[in-house]
């Protein structure tokens, strides 16, 4: 057994002022964790004791499914610039230097390095499938360092990748990694929701989020009792018909003027309208990582009550980041002025002579060499409609002039997009698209991803096996990333929001499978030999169950010791107090929030038993 008063647990009673989340201040206060700078903290024993148990779990479940490996955390750079994802991660990426003024990185995950280690090992089909995965420490040069460990610059990760021959092959992979993350999340402890994802710069054609619901998590999730989930970048809803103004005139585009009328809210107050019956216009310029690449105008349009979802935007045009236009460019690109923007007429050709003064220095060399070699096409902007407006007639939209909008545009009639696509975010109630559920918008936070990558890197780093027919093909991978101080954080949120609900205080209690200690045996007064004992006893029987089992032996007056025991989130504590007097003792089961009294002889055997069922 552990003894108390033998430990290092440096509690304290009031979290630092920079802690916001409730996870933050806990782990803090509970001695788990300090910091040492922006983003990078050192695990004390007991936070160390629960990563280890956190550990445990996903090593036993990987165990089933694939083989532990551990690669190195130092990479030559040159092997992140053959996949492409030097430029793609951009000052994510930690960079230095060794004596000999090679340039090396910190990985933040391992798809080159296992890449690597694939096409130099694997050359048949007989190989396959593989599944490899390591337990790691690993790196990224978060700009907002906060939330504790939830957004940091040095992490652990489980990280694993697969490898078959065919997409028949990935989802078997992809779906035995499914299987284990449900399982190793639900040993954990955790109420979780896996959801319909975006791959982001991780590629691939498939994704799943696994996510805890918490108001400290920083991403939407759009969900319903029909058991739709996805995040906000994924998620999709029905549209309910709605009713199209009647046409005015001869109900072609008629301009009107709209003295200074350049928000939503004053164009339908204007024309007496809903902002469903109004066309937004939203602008950017659309960059990629290609050291040679151009940047792209991407202009969309979507209904006035909607809001562009960037990701999804970013996806449909093949662009790697969106930034807003600035004014000069909504008059190249659009031919109007911000507030007043449409699609009628827009210009969809930038020509060079409409350069000068866009841009300067590389940029504006790089974009007159592209249009010098293609003078007949210039740079064509992509107009992207959303579905929202698909089918349609007879809206308001801006006429690309100060001061006026259109009314009777109709899309498809009035102006053509080059793609039609479903770029905007969800609203709060909207229905499903399973069964016509209302969707709910709920923060969460992320513990774990699964990918498809398809070839994205057995192409880029050139990974070959022979096939059946003795033919060259390229494997096929996915990979799949947890993060381990997550799991932690994730269950300490959501543990002290049902603590906050119930009664407005500031605790928690982790499930006995991560916490650091199953149980704690309090004695409220080590000066009293009997208690003393009784403690001791019932401690060393725990133990030899197979509890673990931390004994409070400190020389406190019971009150601290009980607050002490909240503040580390034990779950079960056993108070050895005036009740021994009649052959009982106080067990405390604070996940449940309840209190009873067992005979010392039962203890043991009741303990056990609260335990196994917990696990199951």
């Amino acid at each position: 057994m552990h003894r108390w008063s033998k430990l290092f647990i440096p509690t304290l009673r009031e979290a630092p002022t920079d802690a916001e989340v409730a996870s933050h201040k806990l782990l803090l206060r509970a001695g788990y964790i300090r910091q040492l700078g922006a983003g990078i903290y050192s695990y004390l024993p007991l936070g160390q004791r629960s990563l280890n148990k956190i550990i445990a779990i996903i090593r036993d479940e990987m165990d089933k499914i694939g083989q532990e490996f551990l690669l190195p955390t130092l990479n030559p750079v040159e092997l992140w610039q053959e996949s492409g994802r030097e430029a793609v991660m951009g000052q994510n990426l930690f960079h230095l230097k060794d004596r000999k003024g090679a340039e090396l990185v910190l990985a933040m995950t391992h798809e080159e390095v296992i890449t690597s280690i694939a096409r130099n090992e694997l050359r048949s089909y007989k190989q396959l499938p593989q599944v490899w995965y390591q337990i790691q420490t690993k790196f990224r040069d978060e700009p907002r360092p906060k939330s504790g460990l939830m957004r940091v610059r040095q992490f652990t990760m489980k990280d694993s990748y697969s490898f078959d021959i065919d997409a028949a092959g990935l989802d078997k992979s992809y779906n035995k990694h499914d299987a284990a993350y449900r399982a190793i999340f639900t040993r954990c402890g955790l109420e979780f929701v896996a959801v319909e994802a975006d791959s982001g710069a991780m590629g691939g054609s498939g994704s799943q989020e696994f996510m805890v619901y918490t108001e400290a998590g920083e991403d939407l999730i759009a969900s319903s009792a029909s058991g739709y989930a996805a995040n906000l970048e994924k998620a999709t809803s029905k549209l309910t018909p709605l009713e199209d103004l009647a046409p005015t005139g001869d109900g072609m585009p008629e301009l009107v003027h709209t003295p200074g009328k350049a928000s939503i809210a004053d164009v339908t107050e204007f024309f007496g309208i809903h902002a469903s019956q109004d066309i937004k216009c939203v602008a950017f310029v659309g960059l990629t990582a290609k050291a040679e690449s151009v940047p792209r105008p991407v202009v969309a349009f979507l209904r006035g009550d909607h809001q562009v979802n960037e990701t999804k935007l970013a996806a449909v045009t093949g662009v790697t980041e969106l930034r807003p236009m600035v004014p000069l460019e909504l008059e190249v690109h659009i031919g109007g002025p911000a507030g007043f923007l449409g699609p009628v007429g827009i210009r969809e050709v930038m020509t060079q002579g409409s350069l000068n003064g866009l841009n300067s220095g590389k940029e504006l060399a790089k974009l007159k060499g592209v249009l010098r070699e293609n003078p007949s096409e210039g740079l064509k902007s992509i107009v992207v409609m959303d579905l929202g407006l698909q089918g349609r007639a007879n809206l308001v939209a801006g006429a690309n002039q100060q001061d006026y909008h259109y009314r009777n545009v109709t899309p498809g009639r009035d102006f053509t997009p080059t793609v039609i696509a479903d770029i905007r975010n969800i609203n709060e109630g909207e229905p499903d698209p399973i069964s016509g559920e209302p969707l709910r918008l709920g923060k969460a936070m992320e513990i774990g991803h699964i990918f498809k990558l398809g070839y994205k890197y057995s192409e880029s780093m050139n990974a070959r096996v022979l096939d059946a027919n003795g033919k060259e093909v390229m494997p096929i991978m996915g990979c799949y990333g947890i993060g381990v101080e997550r799991i932690l954080t994730a269950a300490i949120e959501s543990s002290a929001a049902r603590f906050a609900a119930e009664s407005s205080t500031e605790q928690y209690a982790l499930p006995a499978s991560i916490a650091p200690y199953e149980v704690i045996v309090t004695i409220t007064n080590v000066r009293e030999p009997e208690l003393l004992q009784a403690g001791e006893d019932i401690a060393e029987k725990l133990e030899k169950a197979g509890v673990d089992v931390l004994l409070d032996d400190r020389d406190e007056r019971a009150g601290v010791k009980f607050k002490d025991a909240e503040l580390i989130g034990v779950p079960y504590r056993i108070n050895i107090g005036k009740k021994l007097a009649d052959g009982q003792v106080e067990l405390v089961d604070r996940l449940t929030q309840k209190t009873e009294d067992l005979a010392v002889d039962s203890v043991t055997q009741h303990l056990v038993a609260l335990l196994a069922a917990s696990k199951q």
